[in-house]
């Protein structure tokens, strides 16, 4: 019996092709090959067959991962945010500014009272608040040096003060609430 080196059937001792996978057994002389050495590509065996499959499996979901991501919107864009390149007048689409007039240092919270930005300062500072004309507006402000000066804050649409409070108290706090 002579088995073949490509599948392991078990061949007659005469056989020059395996009956099984038809592989020479036997050159033109009809001697016996020295087949211990599989030269076949059928011979790889079947856990390198799998780990190629695999490999190239794990290859592709690479490229189509970097070409997907690299072909998606950016999450702006997604979006459709429009961001502020500084090109816009800011006073067409925000027409609130707020004023606070100190001498020493004061601390405020300004603008949509789901929204407030805190700003602090000393002496007299304008800030434009992200208020649309139909949203309301909230501003406080405070002393924070307990000084006796005059502390005032201005609420302004459009360039005219629409709403207007002040106080001298050493601890001061005031507030404006407009449009409601």
């Amino acid at each position: 019996m002579v088995k073949c080196p490509r599948c392991g059937y078990e061949n007659s001792a005469t056989a020059t092709y395996c009956d099984n996978c038809a592989y020479l057994l036997t050159d033109h002389k009809g001697n016996r090959l020295n087949n211990n050495k599989r030269t076949s590509s059928w011979n790889m065996g079947v856990a390198k067959k799998i780990v190629i499959v695999l490999g190239i499996v794990v290859i592709a979901l690479l490229l189509f991962s970097f070409v997907y991501n690299n072909s998606q919107p950016s999450s702006e864009e997604a979006l459709n945010v429009i961001t502020d390149n500084g090109s816009l007048n800011h006073s067409d689409s925000y027409p609130y500014t707020a004023v606070v007039k100190y001498d020493g240092s004061w601390f405020s919270r300004m603008g949509d009272p789901n929204y407030l930005v805190d700003e602090a300062g000393t002496g007299q500072k304008r800030v434009l608040l992200d208020c649309a004309s139909w949203e309301r507006v909230h501003i406080m402000a405070q002393k924070e040096d307990a000084g006796e000066g005059n502390l005032t804050i201005q609420l302004l649409k459009n360039g005219n003060v629409v709403a207007q409070n002040s106080t001298t108290n050493a601890t001061g706090s005031i507030e404006i609430n407009y449009n409601y």
